[in-house]
């Protein structure tokens, strides 16, 4: 959840995000390409929990994400209910080279949504990695924006390897992260959005690191 600091904090709100999806599509190398820069094509799961942090800045506000890494323990269906506790965001991650991790998608969509804090509507990006190997792609951009909208979900697909919407992906969350918490429910009315500010039901299709998270609305966080 939000957190308003003052004083001597260089933040003005802190959200925690997480990664999910099958061992092996990428998550822990999206965040290390997102947090530090770099991608290691060793890298091995390991069993636990981690998380990195960066600090960015949208529409007039500085925003520390916390991000969570499964690190190994979806091989063991180990995730607890603790693993999302806090998230106001999630990337749901697939590997465009492997039908059998996106087929894992929709289980990690019940899972994420009956573990999420139920006062509030998590932000979830469907993310379909590894894009530099399109000439091993087993599914399709099209069948992934469908199920995108069907489930009302944020649309890209990224390289951690060659970093292409890595960058794009977690600004355009956390802006909508911002729109969506700082927008208050009358009391007695369900939660959403105005016609206004972007919606967690527009996929987001982002063709090249070029297009910036949609910057026309002003976040009143």
């Amino acid at each position: 959840m939000s957190n308003k600091l003052t004083g001597q904090e260089d933040y003005d709100y802190l959200y925690k995000i997480v990664l999910i999806g099958d061992s092996g599509v990428g998550k822990s190398n999206l965040l290390s390409r997102f947090t530090r820069n770099e991608f290691n094509l060793e890298t091995k799961s390991t069993i636990g929990v981690e998380f990195a942090t960066r600090t960015i800045v949208t529409e007039g506000k500085t925003i520390k994400a916390q991000i969570w890494d499964t690190a190994g323990q979806e091989r063991y269906r180990a995730i607890t209910s603790a693993y999302y506790r806090g998230a106001v965001g999630a990337l749901l991650v697939y590997d465009i080279a492997k039908q059998a991790t996106y087929k894992s998608v929709e289980r990690w969509l019940t899972e994420l949504r009956e573990n999420a804090d139920r006062n509030f509507d998590i932000e979830i990006m469907l993310v379909g990695n590894k894009s530099d190997l399109r000439h091993l792609r087993e599914v399709s951009t099209d069948e992934a924006k469908e199920f995108a909208e069907k489930h009302k979900l944020l649309f890209i697909e990224t390289s951690a390897l060659d970093s292409s919407n890595v960058d794009v992906a977690f600004q355009t969350i956390l802006t909508q992260i911002c729109h969506s918490m700082s927008r208050p429910t009358p009391i007695g009315a369900p939660s959403g959005h105005d016609d206004n500010s972007p919606s967690i039901g527009t996929p987001v299709d982002i063709s090249s690191d070029t297009k910036k998270p949609n910057q026309g609305n002003n976040c009143a966080c």
